[in-house]
């Protein structure tokens, strides 16, 4: 029992890593990579610790026994960490440095085992305070649990020597790779070409103005991914229902419109076809998520559900603007800034990429779309790593061109920003009877 009431610690080990790194430098720059001074236990070697890489940082000697009791003397905590004796002994627990790896991940563990520990005492206290949502602290409680599962090791240093084998590994798995892009295509070869397909970790926003398609074009982009590459993928719908959705999902699928489908003007092949086009999205690894008027906080909550038990790899959100924030006391635009921070943010977390939707203003009817369309773009265009703008005419013009550019076909795919990659237009089709968007080539396939 007094066992189970002592925080998981290995004072061997800690004693065995500091000792390490007082006989090698070298090791210094191994330990910062798994721990921090709040991973040690003891009072006394959390003291050292910090004391090694306070002489680490500022390279000006290295530290062995003299330089660090002297940088513990200075900052007033000789006495606290054990005095002169203590830090002396340390380089007696070790014979070598060999194993700094070794010691550094057992002290690593046992701090993440108290930071559950912690984690779990204030979940438990928290659901007995009925002040506190449940939801709240839902929220809070798997906000820590990823991010000690994700940020642990907060401290990277590694000379060329090191990160050149890494990097040649990463250029032979990019060159043996059968895949054409290093991100999530989204079935525009065009639109791949310059992106690289959707990276991890980035927030892609598709902006136009309303009827233009943006939940078309997302919905075309989430069946490629999830039926032709079969990678899993998730659709936050904030303005149409699931059911709405599977209607224009199987509609597009089937090349039958939706209209001929409301109004039962059905042939046999097309009953059959719709049936075939079902078998084949009810094979998709795509996950609806249908929640009107759904928060930040829930937002996040369904996102991280689904990337650990889903595996989803790519989140696409119909459409940003629909998302309302937890402090409704702050204005809509501050609340816009909040909303866009936290899908950066959430991006980042889950290491995946987030594709949002977003209004344009008015302006963009009149005038070529350019980042200051974008509602709320002081946050939104500072967040995005990404911004994709739709540009097509609404209408059939009675006038289309010999190339039926202007017959309302043809779409526009604008590049305004791209964080690591060029910007550029790309063209392609719209479908309207299937409200589907496709490659050129591609059209009515």
């Amino acid at each position: 029992m007094l066992k189970d009431k002592v925080p998981p610690h290995n004072d061997e080990a800690e004693q065995a890593a500091l000792g390490a790194m007082l006989l090698d430098n070298d090791s210094i720059a191994t330990a910062v990579r798994y721990l921090t001074p709040d991973d040690f236990y003891s009072n006394a070697n959390r003291r050292v610790y910090r004391a090694i890489i306070n002489l680490f940082n500022q390279g000006r000697q290295k530290a062995d026994i003299i330089t660090v009791v002297a940088e513990l003397r200075q900052a007033g905590e000789l006495d606290g960490a054990g005095g002169p004796s203590y830090v002396a002994s340390l380089t007696n627990v070790v014979p070598s440095s060999a194993n700094i790896d070794y010691y550094a991940k057992i002290v690593q563990d046992c701090s993440l085992r108290r930071s559950l520990i912690r984690v779990s005492a204030d979940v438990n206290a928290r659901s007995f305070d009925e002040s506190v949502e449940s939801r709240v602290v839902l929220e809070d409680t798997q906000k820590k649990i990823f991010e000690l599962a994700e940020n642990r090791h907060v401290v990277s240093v590694k000379s060329m020597k090191e990160v050149m084998p890494d990097t040649i590994d990463k250029i032979q798995e990019l060159y043996q790779s059968k895949e054409k892009y290093s991100g999530i295509p989204s079935g525009f070869d065009d639109l791949d070409r310059l992106t690289s397909g959707f990276q991890k970790s980035e927030l892609i926003i598709i902006g136009a103005r309303p009827s233009m398609g943006k939940t078309a074009l997302a919905l075309s982009m989430a069946s490629y991914i999830t039926m032709v590459k079969k990678t899993p993928a998730a659709f936050f719908s904030l303005e149409m229902s699931d059911l709405a959705l599977g209607l224009r999902l199987i509609s597009a699928e089937a090349n039958i419109g939706s209209e001929r489908i409301k109004a039962r003007l059905l042939k046999p092949e097309d009953y059959n076809n719709l049936m075939q086009a079902a078998g084949r999205l009810y094979e998709a690894p795509l996950y609806i998520v249908d929640i009107p008027g759904i928060t930040i906080m829930d937002l996040r909550v369904q996102a991280r559900r689904l990337r650990t038990q889903e595996k989803v790899e790519i989140i696409f959100i119909d459409y940003l603007t629909l998302i309302t924030s937890e402090n409704t006391r702050i204005q809509r635009h501050e609340q816009l800034e909040e909303i866009s921070r936290s899908l950066k943010g959430l991006a980042r977390e889950l290491g995946i990429p987030i594709v949002a939707l977003s209004q344009l203003t008015r302006e963009a009817e009149k005038e070529r779309p350019n980042l200051a369309s974008i509602r709320a773009s002081g946050a939104i265009e500072q967040d995005a790593d990404v911004v994709i703008f739709i540009q097509r005419s609404r209408e059939p013009s009675a006038k289309a061109d010999e190339n039926g550019d202007d017959d309302g076909s043809t779409a526009e795919l604008i590049i305004a920003k791209q964080r690591n990659g060029p910007v550029g237009e790309v063209k392609v089709a719209f479908v309207r009877e299937y409200a589907k968007f496709a490659p050129l080539d591609r059209a009515h396939r």
